[in-house]
């Protein structure tokens, strides 16, 4: 006969130990193989539920839900798969986690710590099908932090052999990957690791530059842009991307380094240097320099209006030739119109900030918080001073 019993209000197994509700993690780093009918993660998940299977007499119960993250890399948490674990965890769900390897749960040693922490919270500890240890001794976390820490160094070494790799491919003129610039397309020969030129894009690219040299201004172009174009919606700033890519000429560039790539040029070099020494003369005035701004519009860049929206400075001028400065919304300037917008007069704004300061200044020298070391007289001058 059967008998069901519960001690502490845990479940107890037929043989009359606690059940241990068993999850499986599984991850892969690469979506290689993933749309296989039997994968990296079927075959981790099988190795994982043989060894539970095996742990049945000390009350080991495979749940039925999988935690399988494809295709991300164990240098992060955020992975969906476990994260919903954590959350199960968290509800006191699970007891205990299986991995393949401990490298498949993480292979960060700041990240390990976080999950230890997470895990003794809730009593849940967690083992590798292929790697003894036992986490609840000193000497098995001093076992399991050594082995992530090689895999902590491969992920590294890893990472620096592929950084190493892109360089030197770079250095070659090869296309390594990524968003492929408008005008191009991945060569058609995959066995030439290049682009070629898109022919019905590539007129694109030469129209943009031809219009900046005719007009001069990147928001004039954009304007014909978008008359020539409505659909596409070009920012001012993928338009200064366009202008500004070596890869037009036919080049590629690696960080600051910029190389003989394997592909055509669209643009003609003379005329990619005309444009960077127009670009360069229009070049945005460095904050707070512009003339429209003053010599004394010190609060650029300091101050928000109630929406969180940058006040930006600009002025106006009379018809007596007085000069009015002022600080408004950014969106007011950018946007147009908006009720919500704020306009201030920038002599009385720095004038209340300043009032303000030199109020809360002369508090703290008076209550001797600012420099306790001052002597008497010094601190009656420099509250004079303010």
């Amino acid at each position: 006969r059967l008998r069901l019993s519960v001690l502490w209000g845990a479940p107890m197994s037929v043989l009359g130990k606690p059940v241990v509700r068993t999850a499986v993690y599984t991850r892969k780093s690469s979506e290689e193989g993933l749309d296989q009918e039997f994968n990296s993660l079927d075959a981790q998940h099988e190795a994982c539920s043989a060894y539970i299977a095996s742990q049945r007499h000390e009350g080991w119960k495979l749940i039925k839900k999988r935690y399988d993250d494809g295709g991300i890399s164990g240098g992060t948490l955020e992975r969906p798969a476990l994260k919903a674990l954590l959350a199960d965890i968290e509800s006191g769900l699970i007891d205990m986690i299986v991995v393949y390897k401990i490298d498949r749960l993480t292979r960060s040693l700041s990240d390990f710590a976080k999950l230890i922490d997470c895990l003794d919270a809730k009593g849940c500890s967690f083992v590798s099908v292929t790697q003894s240890f036992n986490t609840s001794s000193s000497m098995g976390r001093l076992t399991l932090n050594v082995l992530l820490s090689f895999a902590q160094f491969e992920r590294e070494v890893t990472a620096e052999r592929i950084r190493d790799k892109i360089a030197a491919s770079k250095k070659k003129g090869m296309w390594m990957g990524g968003m492929v610039p408008w005008g191009y397309k991945v060569h058609s020969d995959p066995k030439i690791q290049s682009l070629e030129i898109c022919e019905e894009r590539s007129s694109d690219i030469r129209r943009v530059y031809d219009l900046y040299e005719e007009l001069g201004c990147l928001s004039k172009v954009k304007r014909s842009v978008d008359k020539l174009w409505p659909e596409r919606n070009w920012s001012r700033g993928r338009i200064h991307n366009i202008l500004i890519n070596p890869i037009y000429i036919g080049k590629i560039k690696h960080k600051t380094e910029v190389y003989e790539g394997l592909h055509d040029a669209i643009i003609e070099h003379d005329q990619f240097d005309r444009v960077q020494e127009q670009l360069q003369k229009r070049s945005v005035i460095k904050r707070g320099k512009h003339p429209s701004r003053g010599p004394s519009a010190y609060l650029v860049g300091k101050v928000y209006d109630e929406t969180g929206d940058r006040l930006t400075p600009s002025r106006s001028k009379k018809s007596s030739g007085r000069v009015i400065r002022y600080y408004y919304s950014n969106r007011l300037i950018s946007g147009g119109a908006d009720p919500t917008g704020w306009r201030l007069r920038a002599d009385m704004l720095e004038g209340l900030l300043s009032d303000i300061i030199q109020t809360r200044l002369r508090e703290s020298l008076t209550q001797f918080r600012l420099a306790p070391q001052i002597k008497p007289h010094a601190l009656v001058e420099a509250k004079n001073r303010l």
